[in-house]
């Protein structure tokens, strides 16, 4: 059918796609802002958000087996819930993962200017920012084939940095016992926790899959495969990165490095002293953020599609391209909405900002889950209720500043879609 899309995505394709939501900005950047909440303890903090983002992957795979389809918790709300949640999902998803999308751009940014030396002020940073996500926008409005091929270049250059880091921090400062033992003393539990709710935002591209559910093939088998193998290879490689930057230059000296350039591991790579690290570190730490930006981007825009076809959203955002099989105009969009809040120059308020909404969405994810057909069900309902309650447990546990205005834009989006209801009832009479 004319607005439909093509399931040209694999196994491999699907966890690849995963990977390089996830490896990125969180690895890159946000594990230094949660550091500098939580300090040592920010090893802990890894733990319980990689614990939780496990119960929600097993939540958003047996959803998005059950129902494939574009636009990831969005629809599994109006299926299960109704439409209110459906949009809650819809519209937090929008505002946390273009803020997520706006500091991966800033973070690229940083590397870059860091890596060349170059001293610059915040609209230059912003210009540079804009340009970046000008050219991934056109990359992504090209269709799912032409950005999964860039995907897989994208991670396979990223990990391959990361693994040259641990290796060469092993071998320079040998196994990192210390950073496990300080974490368990003068760590603070609230901090913990807001690190914690942080870092669940780092491991939150799993959701990428679920969302691209209509561009699966096989979803039923194909996406809880995806998502299960990403999340155990993530855990892994976070907590071996976190012990290696803290072994190398600790807590309080990498907290800060997110201040200024925020290129934190590229400050961990000069730490090492080893030549060659810094380079293969900046080129991975770019290559990562771009990965991150193209994965939002396909994210967003499909999110976007499905809010546009219930016209939650303009009808225009629902048409599909048919050379490139892509919702062009929904790409485009998402790209200009991202570009707003890259004007913000700030890469902790975007990350911040973006942790209270991804939490709100993914309770939504878990409460769906909860509540499916048993006869649809994949996992066991304490998953679920695990997944739900330590969402709502973590939101709170954010700068106040951050949970009121997400539920203040909450609040905007609900007035919308009353609005959008009515007017749409009032046409069907």
């Amino acid at each position: 059918m004319q607005n439909e899309l093509k399931r040209d995505l694999k196994t491999p394709g699907a966890i690849l796609m995963g990977l390089g939501s996830i490896v990125g900005t969180g690895i890159f950047v946000s594990i230094a802002i949660a550091t500098q909440v939580a300090g040592n303890g920010i090893i802990i903090a890894v733990i319980i958000a990689g614990a939780l983002a496990i119960f929600n992957g097993l939540s958003s795979a047996q959803l998005a087996a059950a129902h494939p389809v574009s636009g990831g918790t969005y629809e599994y709300g109006y299926r299960f819930l109704g439409s209110y949640f459906g949009f809650t999902a819809g519209w937090m998803f929008l505002i946390a993962k273009s803020a997520s999308a706006a500091t991966a751009v800033l973070g690229c940014v940083g590397y870059l200017f860091y890596a060349f030396g170059i001293t610059a002020g915040n609209w230059f940073i912003v210009g540079a920012g804009l340009l970046i996500l000008l050219m991934m926008t056109f990359l992504v409005s090209g269709g799912i084939s032409r950005s999964n091929r860039a995907n897989k270049i994208i991670v396979f250059v990223t990990l391959l940095g990361l693994a040259a880091l641990v290796v060469v921090g092993l071998f320079s400062n040998g196994i990192p016992t210390r950073p496990i033992t300080d974490a368990f003393t003068n760590t603070s539990g609230s901090s913990i926790l807001y690190a914690s709710a942080l870092m669940f935002v780092a491991y939150t591209g799993y959701g990428r899959i679920a969302t691209l559910g209509e561009e699966v093939s096989e979803p039923r088998t194909t996406i809880p495969k995806a998502i299960i193998l990403a999340m155990v290879f993530i855990v892994i490689l976070y907590l071996a990165v976190s012990l290696t930057a803290l072994q190398v230059m600790g807590a309080e000296s990498f907290g800060q490095t997110v201040e200024g350039e925020a290129a934190p591991l590229m400050m961990v790579a000069q730490a090492l002293s080893v030549p060659v690290i810094g380079p293969v570190i900046t080129f991975a730490a770019i290559t990562a953020m771009l990965g991150v930006l193209l994965n939002l981007l396909l994210g967003l825009s499909r999110v976007m599609l499905s809010m546009a076809r219930r016209r939650d959203l303009p009808g225009i955002l629902s048409k599909v391209n048919l050379n490139t099989q892509s919702p062009a105009m929904a790409v485009w969009v998402t790209g200009a909405i991202i570009g707003v809040l890259v004007l913000s120059g700030d890469v902790v308020f975007t990350w911040s900002f973006s942790a209270f909404t991804v939490l709100i969405y993914y309770a939504i994810t878990n409460l769906s889950a909860l509540l499916m057909p048993a006869d649809l069900r994949l996992y066991p309902r304490w998953i679920p209720a695990s997944g739900l309650f330590g969402c709502l447990f973590l939101a709170f546990w954010i700068e106040p500043t951050f949970w009121i205005s997400g539920l203040l834009l909450l609040g905007v989006g609900l007035v919308w879609h009353t609005i959008a209801r009515r007017i749409k009832s009032g046409k069907a009479q």
